[in-house]
Parts: C-alpha cells; sequence; structure tokens
C-alpha cells in the first residue's frame, strides 16, 4: 500500500502542503511542530516506508569517502583491502561516490598523523580507519566526532573510539585458534618460533599484538612447557638482511620444527625454508596474498588464516553508503570468519564477495 500513495495523497491526509510533506520525508528543516505531527501520524497510519534509493539518486548529491591505510606492497593483505573499496565505489556509481586513499607509514605516529589531518582537511563525508596506537587514534577520531563525520574501523577494534562500524577478526580469538591448530602437528615440540614483524622494537599493529595474547593465553593453558622463542623481524629490510637473521636463528635453534607468526609475512621464512631446503621445518601465518599461498602450496607454510581482506573492504564502503546515503542503521560489529587454509583447499579460498 506504501508503495501506491503519492506525496500529494499524504499532503491531503495531512491537511498540509505538498513541500511540507517532502521535507518531512527527506529530514529537513523549516517545518513546523504540528505540521510535523500531523504528516508523521499520517505516515505511521499508512506505513509508509521511503524508496531511499531513488531519494538519493534524485538528490543527485555526490559524497567523498577516505580510507587512511599504511603504504603497502601491491602482494599484500591491504592491497586487498584496497580492491574491495574501489569495487563497492564502483558498484555504487549512480549515486557519485568516489573513494580516495591516504597512505601512512606503519607504526610511524608522525606520518599517521600527518595522514589523518590530510583526511580531515579535505572534509570528508566518511572516512575509513586502519588505526594507528589507541591515543594518536583517538586524538583525530575525536575530532571526526566533532565534526560529525562517520567513520568505519578496520583492522583493530577499538571500541572506546565509537566508530559507527568495525570488520575485522576477533583477534583474541584468532590468535587462540592459530595455536590450537598449529599444536595439532607441533604438540611434541619442546620449542616453538613465533615471528614478529616489528619497526623501532615495536609489533607493527595492535592486531598482531592481541592475536599473540590469544596464541600465549592457549599455550599457557594446554602446553605450558612448550618454549615461546621470539624473533624480531624489521618490518623494511632487504631480503639479504632476512636471510642473515635466519641464518643466525636456525643455527643457533637447530631443535626449531615449528613457526608462526601473527602477520601476513610468513613468505618471508617460507621463502627462506625452500631456498635452504629446510624440509622439517615449516611456519604458519596469516592471510592468503599470492606470496604465501606459494610456499603453503611447496610445503614451507604449513597453515593459513584468512580474513576476507576484499570483503572487508568492499563491506566498509557499502557501510558509510548505507548510513551517510540511504539514512539506514548498519551493524556496529562485524567479526570476520576465522579460515584455515591448507595446501589442499588454498585454490578454492574466495576471496571476493559471495
Amino acid at each position: 500500500m506504501s508503495q501506491k500513495i503519492r506525496i500529494k495523497d499524504i499532503a491531503e491526509k495531512a491537511g498540509v502542503s505538498v513541500g511540507t510533506v517532502d521535507r518531512i520525508i527527506h529530514n529537513r528543516p523549516n517545518v513546523s511542530p504540528s505540521a510535523r505531527a500531523k504528516v508523521e501520524k499520517v505516515l505511521k497510519e499508512i506505513n509508509y516506508r521511503p524508496n531511499m534509493y531513488a531519494s538519493a539518486l534524485a538528490y543527485n548529491k555526490s559524497y567523498t569517502f577516505y580510507l587512511l591505510m599504511p603504504k603497502h606492497e601491491s602482494e599484500a593483505y591491504w592491497q586487498e583491502i584496497e580492491e574491495g573499496a574501489k569495487d563497492a565505489c564502483e558498484a555504487r556509481r549512480d549515486f557519485h561516490i568516489d573513494i580516495r586513499f591516504m597512505f601512512y607509514e606503519r607504526s610511524d605516529e608522525v606520518s599517521f598523523s600527518s595522514a589523518f589531518e590530510g583526511v580531515i582537511e579535505s572534509n570528508p563525508n566518511g572516512v575509513i580507519v586502519i588505526p594507528s596506537d589507541m591515543d594518536t587514534t583517538k586524538r583525530y577520531t575525536d575530532i571526526l566526532h566533532e565534526l560529525n563525520i562517520p567513520f568505519v574501523l578496520l583492522d583493530s577494534y577499538m571500541p572506546s573510539l565509537q566508530p559507527l562500524s568495525f570488520f575485522g577478526q576477533d583477534s583474541f580469538n584468532s590468535g587462540y585458534f592459530a595455536a590450537r591448530m598449529l599444536m595439532l602437528i607441533a604438540r611434541d615440540e619442546k620449542k616453538i618460533m613465533l615471528m614478529k614483524l616489528t619497526k623501532n622494537g615495536k609489533v607493527a599493529s595492535k592486531q598482531q599484538e592481541n592475536r599473540e595474547v590469544g596464541f600465549r593465553h592457549y599455550m599457557n593453558e594446554h602446553f605450558p612447557t612448550t618454549e615461546i622463542v621470539d624473533l624480531e623481524m624489521p618490518i623494511e629490510c632487504e631480503k639479504h638482511k632476512y636471510d642473515s637473521i635466519l641464518d643466525d636463528f636456525f643455527s643457533a635453534n637447530t631443535d626449531i620444527h615449528h613457526c608462526i607468526t601473527m602477520c601476513s609475512k610468513a613468505h618471508i621464512v617460507g621463502e627462506y625454508l625452500l631456498r635452504n631446503e629446510f624440509a622439517n621445518v615449516q611456519i604458519m601465518g596469516y592471510d592468503m596474498v599470492d606470496k604465501n599461498a606459494e610456499c603453503l602450496k611447496k610445503g614451507s607454510i604449513s597453515f593459513l588464516i584468512a580474513q576476507h581482506a576484499y570483503v572487508q573492504g568492499y563491506s566498509s564502503v557499502n557501510t558509510l553508503f548505507r548510513a551517510i546515503v540511504l539514512k539506514q542503521s548498519v551493524k556496529p560489529i562485524n567479526y570476520m570468519p576465522i579460515e584455515l587454509l591448507t595446501k589442499e583447499n588454498v585454490d578454492f579460498y574466495n576471496r571476493a564477495l559471495i
């Protein structure tokens, strides 16, 4: 019934002008309380549901969203997020949506701050944020709140920032799951290597930190006597430097056969193991990037945990679209599935939308 009723019909029932009904339906100002009450009474009686898609198209407004994210290589977890965001914009191009990217150096507060300031100066309609540390990120998300600019968080969930929505894995449970899967094949090992991607001695992301907490929680509960040997790898380093670090490590730890990392760079170790023919050593890691998949197929990576980076990028843009353009409510927390990939099923993994 609501689809057959015209604005003119609602105006006649409420005893007001067509323009007044139009302003109320589209939440515009300059409407008296009495007129609003009359129109809302009629809308309730007829169970009116506006066609927000048609309204948004008719309004013909353009929207600019920004994605604030780390600088990255072409074959990386972040690249899939970027591709997903671009495709979501393309899918909504009739609504004049544009996505722009602002990049910062990982674990560099100055770079992050400079990039975020650039985003804010551009006065966007919405922002997607892959956060830095809590304090630095909050300083700028507070400004977004003051400016009434909605933002979506990816990668690390920080509820105190009060984002419109979050997309990513439950990091603690992901790390706990990773430990459980690793120990199915390493339960008799005395030592496990934990590779950490670091910058200036600090782990490169909050997500990695939280995964490690989950990992160690499982190990303390179920394998308290297994020694976890940390290996720090600089986030930006030439291959020969990585090789030197790994040469020293495996020379000093000939009894280590299983390794794990909480980041997407398991291939650093995986490729080293293949080049040096370490047939009895494997590493487990995160994210279905091409280099990781190749090592998985060749046996130097035992498992990969995938988290649908493309879907995160696509869904974050779609969430801003629904909230800002269509004025719809959106789900505040969206945890990605924790999926385990092996060489037998990696070719069937669908990184795009189902």
